[in-house]
């Protein structure tokens, strides 16, 4: 397998102007990376800027979900149409969906050709489960490319080890963290989060935050994190396993190459070996320490 020329970004959050304004932007995202990243990685919920100018200057939460799950299948076209312009695999984020009469959070992986798979989030946040209503969605699955197979973790989904440990067991060398946190707390959950799977599973995690202050929204008033890769924290790696990071609170594009041959190798010869180590049956229930 080749090596993947990854960009991760820190979305701008800005007030966009409609559907067409969001389609304008994201082009113009695309464009920056174009010639220098084969696969584009975008952060959680990023389109929900959209949502005040669907619902009314007005309007509540609850509003500019109902706009956003109504607008999803427009705004997943325009997701489309943008990777094929630009001939890029493109993880654009997450957005609202329907899925019978529940709300489903979903990240859509779409090829060059336009063809696409989705991650649903599996485990809400409180903001998801308590306040916009958004249901727990379908377990976790890999997606095969060209530079082999990769998962999604969702922002709190990679708090889990479990969720990622399942795709990298399912073949993941790769997995990709798109996010949207309100507080330095909620991103630094995340990132230290994504640098324990990297350990864990000796594997690349890939981070892409929201950043920026939206007053205007009701759903996504502030946005702190940054674009980060990580890998182990092993021979032929940073020995504090970060690959690249874009900076706190600074938005754009941070470039990486990723060689799945390094996580072959590191498997194999690392100093540590906790892929192979990771217990594969449940752990005994604890006893109780006896004191003598």
């Amino acid at each position: 397998m080749t090596a993947l020329r990854l960009g991760t970004l820190a979305w701008p959050v800005e007030r966009t102007s409609g559907l067409a304004g969001y389609a304008a932007k994201l082009d113009r995202l695309l464009a920056e990376a174009a010639g220098r990243a084969d696969l584009c990685l975008m952060p959680e919920y990023a389109c929900v800027e959209l949502g005040p100018a669907l619902a009314g200057t007005e309007a509540d939460e609850a509003a500019e979900l109902r706009a956003m799950v109504q607008a999803a299948p427009a705004v997943l076209d325009t997701m489309r149409t943008a990777a094929r312009r630009h001939g890029v695999w493109l993880q654009p984020g997450s957005l609202p969906m329907a899925e019978g009469d529940r709300v489903v959070n979903r990240a859509p992986l779409i090829a060059p050709d336009g063809r696409l798979a989705f991650q649903e989030k599996r485990l809400m946040t409180r903001f998801e489960a308590e306040r916009w209503g958004v249901s727990p969605g379908a377990p976790p699955q890999v997606f095969e490319t060209p530079w082999g197979r990769i998962g999604i973790s969702i922002c709190y989904d990679a708090e889990f080890p479990k969720h990622v440990r399942a795709q990298v067991e399912a073949g993941a060398w790769l997995v990709l963290v798109p996010t949207c946190t309100d507080t330095l707390h909620g991103f630094n959950r995340v990132r230290f989060a994504c640098q324990a799977r990297a350990v864990e599973n000796q594997c690349f995690l890939a981070l892409a935050p929201t950043v920026g202050t939206a007053p205007w929204s009701a759903a996504l008033d502030e946005n702190r994190g940054e674009a980060a890769v990580f890998g182990p924290v092993d021979r032929g790696f940073p020995e504090d396993g970060v690959l690249a990071a874009g900076g706190p609170d600074r938005t754009g594009w941070t470039f990486c190459t990723l060689d799945p041959a390094r996580i072959e190798t590191v498997r194999q010869e690392g100093a540590v070996l906790n892929h192979r180590d990771w217990p594969r049956s449940p752990l005994p229930a604890p006893g109780v320490a006896v004191y003598r």
